[in-house]
């Protein structure tokens, strides 16, 4: 798999010979813009840099307004791609032809009542005059590039993006596939771009094997794209619009090259208490319970908060297995219980055609890689529970990427959080410490945690440098 650096130089190789060749007329009907920023060049290799140099010299800027500003200044568009996801791109083991005959049964089942259920629900909104709008979540980016996440779904015509409610009214959201959707970052465009066979699982499609003013959301309604620009670090506004609908915006964490610790979350159970363990309280607490009246674990927010003093600029990631559905809620927790804002790297319960519906640790694991791959030179500080399986993945995790881990943090959930179905038949609902060569610090809160961990982590500080 390449790098989103080698993805970007090819897309500028053949944007460049594309617009060299006199195709100056995009798909939309008007003057094709620049794909490529000048920042990109100093991302860019020198055999890159020389198309992008004769990309800006033969083709016209295009003036594009900021949204949030007003001005008409001359931009250059963004160049930017779908990133890689297991659902494009399928590993062998992970592919449904080898799973065994029940189990591409049971799945080609619940795959094919979900496309039923996805084709009624669309026909009845449609009837009622929905049409698609965007849910934008929250992005992150490195110096090179930046990861864009957003939804589109049907809604009413005066229905807005990102109003708290509770989870039930998310998780019945009806997707919006294939819809166009415009982005642009701090009121530049994206200029989305195809690159290259590896880039998915299917046949790439010829006739997009150029740039175009839009991207396209998946069969699911989910975007994900990779967007080259230099940014300066601190919080940026992405826009995504639509046909019909106004803008929406979300927040874009550009991390700084110097930071060298960041921080990898779990939330059910670890800064929210959702009682994982027990399945129908946490489908009643994750649905039904009003999102004003979430509790939060008792210190952990205290515990974050030292942290990020002890590490300046240091990122926050909130990873969980709970669905895109309920992200205005987490992240709506996030804020009034005072945690570090950061991005929510969440997971989709819709389930894909080749790989089924992720497991927990999958997702996190799949996630957990990007970032390491996205910040090569930060080391991790990983805070989870043992209401699932964190002590497992992230020993994994430690094992594959030995130095990159500075410390584990394991909060203990009490009897009450853990009791369930599995304690009743005698077995453990809750996952044994870990065995790896990284400090694992335990608690049942995060005053215990703070009192053991953080003379750790300050310790260390010298060896960070």
């Amino acid at each position: 798999m390449r790098s989103p650096r080698e993805d970007f130089e090819a897309a500028e190789r053949r944007l460049a010979r594309h617009y060299q060749a006199g195709s100056d007329i995009d798909p939309a009907g008007g003057s094709a813009p620049d794909p490529v920023s000048a920042d990109m060049q100093t991302a860019g290799s020198s055999g890159a840099s020389a198309a992008s140099a004769a990309l800006h010299a033969d083709s016209a800027k295009q003036a594009v307004p900021n949204p949030s500003s007003g001005d008409d200044m001359p931009t250059v568009p963004i160049p930017a791609r779908k990133a890689v996801t297991t659902f494009d791109a399928a590993s062998k083991r992970e592919r449904i032809e080898v799973k065994p005959f029940a189990t591409r049964l049971m799945r080609r089942t619940v795959t094919g009542a979900f496309g039923v259920w996805s084709r009624i629900s669309t026909t009845v909104v449609r009837r009622l005059g929905w049409y698609p709008r965007v849910e934008p979540y929250v992005g992150y980016g490195t110096g090179d590039y930046s990861r864009l996440i957003c939804r589109t779904v049907y809604s009413p015509e005066h229905a807005q993006s990102g109003v708290l409610s509770r989870g039930i009214r998310g998780m019945l959201a009806v997707a919006a596939p294939h819809t166009h959707v415009q982005a642009s970052i701090d009121g530049v465009p994206l200029n989305t771009v195809q690159v290259g066979v590896s880039e998915v699982y299917d046949r790439v499609d010829s006739a997009r094997a150029h740039g175009v003013e839009y991207a396209v959301s998946d069969s699911a309604g989910y975007l994900d794209l990779v967007a080259a620009r230099r940014l300066e670090p601190g919080i940026h506004s992405v826009y995504y619009s639509v046909e019909h609908r106004k803008p929406v915006a979300a927040n874009l964490y550009t991390i700084p090259a110097s930071a060298k610790v960041g921080i990898i979350s779990d939330v059910d159970d670890t800064i929210m208490i959702t009682q994982a363990p027990v399945f129908w309280k946490a489908a009643y607490n994750l649905l039904l319970l009003d999102p004003k009246k979430k509790a939060s674990v008792p210190g952990m927010s205290v515990l974050f908060a030292r942290i990020a003093d002890l590490f300046p600029g240091a990122p926050f990631f909130y990873l969980s297995t709970s669905p895109w559905n309920v992200e205005s809620s987490i992240r709506n927790f996030i804020t009034d219980h005072g945690f570090p804002e950061g991005p929510l790297l969440l997971r989709d319960l819709d389930p894909r055609p080749k790989t089924f519906v992720p497991t927990g640790p999958q997702h996190k694991l799949e996630f957990a890689e990007q970032l390491m791959a996205d910040f090569p030179d930060m080391k991790f500080i990983l805070v989870g529970d043992d209401g699932q399986k964190d002590p497992t993945t992230y020993a994994t995790i430690a094992r594959r990427y030995p130095g990159r881990v500075l410390a584990i943090a394991i909060r203990q959930l009490s009897p009450k959080e853990s009791t369930g179905i599995a304690s009743v038949a005698g077995v453990t609902a809750t996952q044994p410490i870990p065995v790896t060569d990284v400090p694992v610090f335990t608690g049942t809160t995060g005053s215990n945690l703070l009192k053991t961990m953080l003379p750790y982590l300050k310790a260390h500080l010298d060896t960070l440098d």
